[in-house]
């Protein structure tokens, strides 16, 4: 029998990235900085660390929410070039690591957040779906408050 899940995990819409190399410009209007992955930065283009050596580029992103006065930018690390994205559901390589996720409303504001220690993401995400005010949520870092990625109901 299969299930259908009751979200839906979104990293960076290659387009993001995509654009950021084209126009060599971020969310802010500056040049993303490229460099040489240590190994372990965050890819919010395919929900992994980053591997020793690959290439990558950090650049200021604004998640998807409506404007208001949540609306913000933040530092998001990607591939330098195009990759092949993530795999669906919540990140396999990022089980088991504590997040916070944040809850916003039809208008952008924060409506209720959690911190999970990564065990059981699902249970977490789920609880805070099922308040029918609840639009989206975002993936945070919890010692940096870096956008991860977004969660929406399916469809």
């Amino acid at each position: 029998m299969t299930t259908t899940p009751s979200f839906r995990v979104r990293a960076l819409s290659p387009e993001v990235p995509a654009a950021v190399r084209a126009t060599g410009r971020d969310a802010s209007g500056l040049p993303p900085h490229r460099s040489t992955a240590a190994g372990g930065e965050p890819l919010r283009c395919c929900l992994r660390d980053a591997a020793t050596g690959e290439e990558i580029m950090l650049f200021g992103y604004a998640p998807p929410i409506p404007s208001g006065p949540y609306r913000e930018v933040g530092p998001v690390f990607a591939h330098a070039g195009p990759c092949a994205g993530p795999a669906p559901g919540y990140p396999p390589a990022w089980r088991g690591r504590a997040q916070v996720l944040r809850a916003y409303d039809r208008r952008g504001w924060i409506h209720d957040a959690r911190v999970h220690d990564g065990a059981d993401p699902e249970a977490v995400i789920a609880e805070l779906l099922a308040d029918p005010a609840v639009r989206r949520l975002h993936s945070r870092n919890v010692a940096y408050g870096c956008f991860m990625f977004t969660v929406d109901r399916p469809g």
